[in-house]
């Protein structure tokens, strides 16, 4: 049954520019609007409703070892948040379960270090914002569907740098194309 709603969450989102927020309480916040796709766009969207960006190539990151925060059906983790590495996080992470520092060659796993993208799972990701420790966020390169787990406004506190910018200057030109 998860599978089969996974699946449908990802079609509803990628096709909507419509989706659920959930703010960093948990809490459901009504819904959330992504920028509408740009004309003739086709394929995954990032949290900004432009093409999903490539996040890391070195190390091969992805659910699918693509390079890009994509999802689908089998992707139970839903690892479509592209971060960039901390020590702060690493430890957090390693505390919670999950070692994202020791290699693991059978899952084709380099091991990760400060200054590193990788797609995290969404629901991680907003655990480390909760307990402030989230690493910072490639807007560009975050899947869409992590709406549906993190709010638009965290997404938005732990953006790098870069693509601040980038965000404040899409906002500002408004809905024309």
């Amino acid at each position: 049954m998860f599978l089969l709603s996974a699946a449908i969450v990802w079609t509803a989102v990628a096709a909507e520019p419509t989706r659920a927020c959930i703010a960093d309480d948990g809490s459901k916040t009504g819904v959330c609007r992504a920028e509408a796709p740009k004309s003739g766009a086709r394929g995954p969207r990032n949290v900004l409703g432009d093409a999903l960006e490539t996040c890391s190539t070195a190390p091969l990151t992805g659910f699918y070892r693509n390079g890009r925060c994509d999802t689908g059906a089998d992707d139970r983790g839903v690892h479509v948040v592209c971060a960039e590495m901390t020590a702060a996080f690493l430890s957090f992470s390693k505390r919670r379960g999950n070692d994202l520092v020791t290699p693991a060659p059978q899952y084709r796993f380099p091991g990760l270090e400060p200054g590193q993208k990788w797609c995290l799972c969404a629901a991680r990701y907003a655990e480390a914002a909760r307990a402030n420790v989230a690493p910072p966020v490639d807007m560009r390169a975050t899947h869409a569907v992590a709406l549906k787990t993190v709010s638009m406004e965290t997404l938005q506190r732990f953006t790098r740098r870069a693509d601040a910018r980038s965000s404040s200057q899409t906002e500002g030109r408004g809905s024309n194309p």
